[in-house]
Order: structure tokens, then sequence, then C-alpha cells
């Protein structure tokens, strides 16, 4: 899986897109698909900071080498479809131990952010990036930190949709990749973006203990324990995004929350990410959704399906959007 970078060297400035509207249309109004209105809104962006960590990380070409080794590997442990039967005692099993693995990071909000604490749609936060990638991971435990709403497009291995949205406006294939809309920035490598964020939305606040540099450490862990689920794209997904937005209640670090998001990405289907960790101040808009604070709590605008069960939604998400009668 060639397309993962662990650092980027660019920041970028782009004050005239209109990046979308918090439905899974954004994409069109991200950039046309013909080659000349892709160079038009490549011009826009502009690169105007390097990130200083390039020589504290990995470089890219090792991290080339162990993903194109692991990628193939999992896939073959993981062994089957993941929209087949499944055993729900051994997913929650991994799924358990793979939160065990990251401590405590991804569970709680600590920050006071006022930035969308109830607003579902026009959210300036956008981020492309992959379930099993562990930095993407950690940008992921920030905003949850942070108690920050986000939308999700996930770009999967065999991305049809996202990865080449983000190489025809940004120049490259690198996760994860955020867009800000309301400081026009965008901006690679996760160190970066964690840092970013809490500049921007912590009110003073820093990352909690070892989170800049836990990924190192136990980062991988949950890829391997869930056998590379959230990293390739299902292949009888539909091409097509869904025309209205999907809406997630989660937390990073909550086992059962995700298997879904790990489903959302092999369908490689955008979605908006309601963050609602221990103590976030958007637990009233789960409440008034769902009427538990339990999540996951799944909601597809587009056919009204509700649900907080995780096997439930799962079975959904399949059967909805296969591109084949299961």
């Amino acid at each position: 899986m060639p397309n993962m970078s662990l650092c980027s060297n660019s920041v970028h400035h782009f004050p005239s897109i209109n990046i979308g509207n918090g439905s899974s249309t954004v994409l069109p109004l991200l950039c046309s698909t013909t080659t000349h209105s892709v160079l038009q809104c490549r011009n826009r962006f502009r690169i105007v900071a390097k990130s200083k960590s390039d020589s504290q990380q990995s470089t890219p070409s090792s991290s080339t080498s162990f993903l194109s080794f692991l990628c193939p590997l999992l896939k073959l442990f993981s062994g089957r479809d993941p929209s087949q039967p499944r055993n729900f005692t051994l997913e929650l099993a991994t799924s358990s131990l793979a939160s065990l693995s990251r401590f405590a990071w991804g569970t709680k909000s600590v920050g006071d952010s006022s930035l969308n604490k109830e607003n579902t749609s026009d959210l300036p936060l956008q981020l492309f990036e992959f379930e099993a990638c562990p930095f993407c991971r950690r940008v992921r435990e920030a905003m949850t930190e942070l108690d920050l709403s986000v939308e999700v497009y996930p770009c999967p291995k065999g991305s049809v949709r996202h990865r080449e949205v983000v190489r025809r406006t940004s120049g490259k294939e690198q996760f994860p990749f955020l867009i800000d809309q309301n400081s026009g920035i965008s901006m690679y490598e996760s160190g970066d973006i964690v840092k970013y964020l809490f500049e921007q939305y912590g009110e003073g606040r820093g990352p909690s203990s070892g989170l800049l540099e836990s990924t190192i450490f136990t980062g991988w862990m949950p890829t391997i324990l869930r056998a590379g689920r959230g990293m390739t794209r299902w292949e009888h997904s539909r091409p097509d995004p869904p025309p209205g937005k999907l809406e997630l209640f989660s937390y990073e670090n909550n086992p059962n929350a995700r298997i879904v998001r790990e489903a959302l990405c092999e369908l490689e289907l955008p979605y908006i990410l309601q963050n609602v960790g221990e103590g976030s101040r958007r637990m009233k808009l789960l409440l008034d959704a769902s009427g538990s604070k339990e999540v996951p709590y799944f909601i597809d605008h587009n056919t009204g399906f509700r649900s907080g069960d995780y096997r439930t939604i799962l079975s959904y998400l399949f059967e909805t959007y296969s591109a084949i009668i299961l």
C-alpha cells in the first residue's frame, strides 16, 4: 500500500475553494473530474510552510516497504469477505483488545471547543483518511479529545473516489489529509495536524500525554489485531456515493464503533463523524437523537434508517450500499 506516508512536508492555503456542504455530494464541488478543471483547482493551493518533523520520522520509502508487506499479509489473515456473516464474539474481542492497546487516547473529551457543537451541516473540518492507518488514528484520537465534528472521506486501498480527489487537488496521495475551511489551510502529516488542531481549537490546551509519540509504540496494534479491517475497499461497493449524508455518533477508542467505521471505510462511504467522547458537550445531541448515551449510533438521512446496534448497522450498510444483491 504505497500511498500512505509517515510524514508530510506541505501545508497549503486555499482561500477560495468551497469544499462542501456536509453531504456526500461534496466531492464534485471539491474538484471537477475534467483535467482542465482539476488543474484550475490545484492552482489555488499554495505551499506556505514545511514540516519540521521530517527528520524525526521514518522516511516515506521505509513506510512504503513495510506497508507493502503488511497489507497483503493482513488481508490473508482476515481471509473473508467483510459482507459475510461474522463471529461477533471474536470481532468484539479483537476490537476491545485494540482499544486496550491505545490506552485512554481517543476516549475522553478534554477540550472546550465551541466548534460545531450541535451543527451537522456545513462542517469546516474535512479529513481524508482510512480506518486502519495508525497515523490517521492519531488524528481521530485528537479530534475526540477536542470534541470536534468532522466530515470523513474514507480513502481505503483500491479507492475509486477519495484518493483521486486528494491526488488531484494536492498533487499526491498521502494520508491523513486535513482541510480546514475556517482558516483556509490544508495539511498532511499526523503530528503536524494534531499540533495544528490543538493550537486552533484547543483553547490553550495541548495534546494528552504521549499522544504525539504513541504511534511509534502502539499505533500499529489495532491494525494488526483487527487484521487490517478498514484498510481495503470492498470490491462490491457501489461506485457512487449516496446522495444524502450519513451520520455516525462515535468516539475513536470505542470497540463497537470501530467495527462500524471499518465498514464505512471498506464501502468508501463519506459521513459526518459526531465525536461524543466522555465529557463531550455534544452528548445532548446524541441523547436527543437516540435516547441513550451509547455509541455507535448511526443515521442514514437517505433512507431514515437509525440504529445503535453495531451488528444491525453492519448488515444494513453492506446490504444497502452493495453493487450486488447479497
